[in-house]
């Protein structure tokens, strides 16, 4: 990032954030002990939670990650879409290019079964609820991050029609965000 001249940070790419580090860290672990052959992001910017996750795919040995998200409506920033993913590590990963409504649910029926999910697109009300429920479906034994719960009621409405679902709410490094992290059959 730094020898393209790219800030990270808070609102640094047109005005979205980028990954957060204690959600890159829950990411990372995840994706290193569940040893996941699938998973699907919503949501990749310059992907440096996608590119955490490459990294310990890469090290397990194993797996893929699908990223789906829109691409940016300036032109200049869609180049920096996946930025942050050394080539290197392009054989374990597959931009999907659209929304999550339209794209998650046939992705989901491919996979057939996910072990990670983690969310980082539109953090509507709606938005969240669909990937939550989309997710939890194509999970026989995973764990799901979602980003950002603290902006609207879905997390916490996912949580009360899945009571066999344990979480855990984290704050983000800065303090001024809080994530989830959802877990199933483990």
């Amino acid at each position: 990032m730094d020898s393209r001249g790219l800030q990270i940070g808070r609102g640094a790419y047109d005005g979205w954030d980028d990954g957060d580090r204690r959600l890159a860290r829950v990411a990372w672990c995840a994706t290193r002990h569940l040893k996941p052959r699938a998973i699907v992001e919503t949501g990749v910017a310059r992907g440096l939670t996608s590119a955490i996750m490459l990294e310990a795919l890469e090290r397990n040995g194993e797996g893929h990650l699908w990223s789906i998200d829109l691409p940016a409506l300036d032109r200049s920033t869609r180049s920096e879409i996946g930025a942050a993913i050394p080539s290197r590590l392009h054989d374990r990963w597959t931009y999907v290019s659209g929304t999550s409504r339209r794209r998650l649910p046939k992705l989901l029926a491919e996979l057939g079964a996910i072990e990670l999910f983690v969310h980082d697109s539109s953090h509507t009300t709606r938005n969240v609820s669909f990937e939550l429920e989309q997710a939890w479906q194509s999970l026989q034994r995973g764990v799901i991050v979602a980003d950002d719960v603290h902006l609207n009621a879905a997390f916490a409405a996912f949580t009360r029609r899945h009571a066999d679902a344990d979480s855990i709410l984290a704050d983000a490094e800065d303090a001024r965000a809080t994530f989830a992290i959802i877990l199933k059959g483990l």
